[in-house]
């Protein structure tokens, strides 16, 4: 698999290397002679710096064509949480709210779960608690986007959540703007959590603890027809 580096990562990769050329140097002048201890720096700086790089990475992932009721992970990660909730912000009703916890190690690009037209974005300034606390989705700083099937009329919302580390989050899409399932429309810089919120009949496909794929794996399905819908109480037992 080939991989690029995300533009968010530029500044941030000359600023890593300008501060541990920095060090690497103030090294060498207050240890001339200690060759072993400067031989540690430096590689401690090579693997430091490679962390760095690895974090800004964004691999070459083919797209296939999915359903336009399909709905795709936003980002890579560990599912941690698949539960009915009260989403006060712009529904104003019960979803599904299914979370994905992004550790250091994770691609950091988010991607569109659904074709279709960006509805409302929103910021929220906020806390920084740990990503997987239960209010982080509701305290800490995040970013709403809603997109809307123009098709079905279906609506998802997507929630990037600023951790404890992360502290940037970067949106790229607007209200009313087209979007294609599988693009781009964000990155969270060094770790956090993305929430997305789906109608109390979607079909779920993932499982907690499950890994994925941002853009790849199909988190549920978005049934229209009477025969497929998961009633509430068959929701909640599926849940548990």
């Amino acid at each position: 698999m080939r991989y690029k580096i995300h533009k968010e990562g530029y500044n941030v990769l000359f600023l890593t290397i300008i501060f541990l050329l920095t060090v690497n140097y103030l090294a060498h002048l207050i240890y001339p002679d200690l060759s072993n201890y400067l031989l540690f720096i430096k590689g401690l700086s090579a693997v430091f710096f490679l962390f760095v790089l690895a974090f800004f990475r964004i691999p070459t992932r083919g797209f296939f064509t999915k359903d336009d009721n399909e709905v795709l992970a936003p980002a890579d990660g560990k599912i941690v949480a698949i539960e009915v909730v009260e989403e006060p912000e712009y529904f104003k009703d019960k979803r599904i709210q299914v979370s994905i916890f992004m550790s250091p190690a994770n691609v950091h690009v988010n991607r569109v779960p659904i074709p279709g037209r960006v509805e409302y974005t929103k910021y929220h300034p906020g806390n920084y608690l740990v990503a997987w606390h239960p209010k982080s989705s509701e305290k800490n700083e995040r970013y709403t986007t809603v997109i809307k099937n123009e098709d079905s009329d279906f609506e998802v919302m997507v929630r990037q959540i600023a951790g404890k580390v992360a502290r940037k989050i970067s949106n790229y899409v607007d209200e009313g703007q087209t979007v294609m399932q599988g693009m781009e429309f964000g990155f969270i810089k060094f770790g956090s959590r993305v929430d997305i919120f789906l109608p109390l009949d979607a079909k779920i496909n993932v499982e907690l603890k499950q890994k994925v794929k941002g853009g790849r794996t199909v988190l549920a399905e978005l049934v229209e027809s009477d025969e497929d819908k998961l009633s509430f109480d068959s929701l909640i037992n599926f849940i548990k």
